[in-house]
């Protein structure tokens, strides 16, 4: 069986629905004789006839009034897609998938998403929360479209700067430099215990925290790591250590957290909007230009 041309579908279903070759062939706008030849071309490539003809009316075989159904379907379909493929190009349509570090979402991330539904409203947003490494990762494999990551990462992308922001000492609520307005030097968190994230998972943070203890003369004593900072936050606000962290994090909110400036000059800590280069179609690169207002 060969399979049936996109066009004697459309003839199919017009004289379906008219039940009358010479209405069909006037709304399909062609002459009556090739329509003719085009449907019983069809019936002879499905080896099945699909219309009862006699001269005084044309009927749907019970092969037909199938086919018909199938027909409708199928033409639905390519519409459908042909609306959404034009629709993706525009930049009005399509799906975005995005990672993110949970940094993000105590940051940029939600009005850089508010602003960019509000343009698109079209676009469907895939979010998934993962570490600064696998979003390298899937960025590469053209599994996610952007990534809200950490620096350093591997691979060729790309990268805007949404996000730089200072580091602030979360401290239990009962620590005494919770009860002090000021900023807090780093030296005197000296003999506390830390709660840190292992820096095979966020070299840059883990440094930036090491680095300024370092200056202020002492290694940190790792009490607890956490990989999310909703975690680190939380072990602090039991009381388990004190932490060193980007000043978006005191936006969570925790009970049984305060947390209070450094003293210390320190490098900012970046966060990258990255993608893999040349990867984006309409949809991103709309979402970057919305990411550039964000970070200006």
């Amino acid at each position: 069986m060969n399979t049936p041309e996109l066009r004697q579908l459309r003839h199919f279903v017009a004289v379906a629905e008219h039940l009358h070759f010479g209405r069909a062939a006037a709304a399909l706008h062609i002459s009556q004789p090739p329509l003719s030849r085009s449907i019983q071309n069809l019936e002879q490539r499905l080896g099945a006839t699909l219309l009862a003809r006699s001269r005084r009316k044309v009927e749907l075989t019970p092969e037909g009034a199938r086919f018909l159904g199938e027909a409708k379907r199928l033409l639905s379909q390519l519409e459908r897609a042909v609306l959404d493929v034009g629709s993706m190009a525009a930049g009005a349509g399509g799906r975005l998938r995005l990672g993110f570090v949970s940094l993000a979402d105590f940051g940029v991330l939600p009005g850089l998403l508010k602003a960019y539904k509000a343009a698109r409203p079209g676009v469907a947003l895939a979010l998934r929360e993962m570490l600064s490494p696998e979003q390298a990762a899937a960025l590469a494999a053209s599994e996610l479209d952007f990534g809200l990551l950490l620096p350093p990462v591997a691979g060729d992308l790309e990268h805007l700067v949404v996000q730089r922001e200072r580091f602030v000492a979360a401290l239990p609520s009962s620590h005494r430099l919770a009860r002090t307005r000021g900023r807090v030097a780093v030296r005197e968190l000296a003999a506390e215990a830390f709660v840190m994230a292992p820096r095979e998972i966020a070299p840059g943070l883990h440094d930036i925290v090491a680095m300024l203890t370092a200056r202020a003369g002492f290694s940190p004593r790792v009490g607890q790591e956490a990989i999310q900072m909703q975690t680190v936050v939380s072990l602090v606000s039991s009381g388990l250590g004190v932490a060193l962290v980007p000043s978006s994090v005191a936006n969570l909110g925790r009970r049984g957290v305060v947390y209070r400036e450094i003293a210390d000059s320190h490098p900012r800590l970046d966060l990258w909007l990255a993608w893999r280069r040349g990867g984006l179609g309409a949809a991103g690169k709309e979402f970057l230009v919305h990411a550039r207002r964000v970070a200006r």
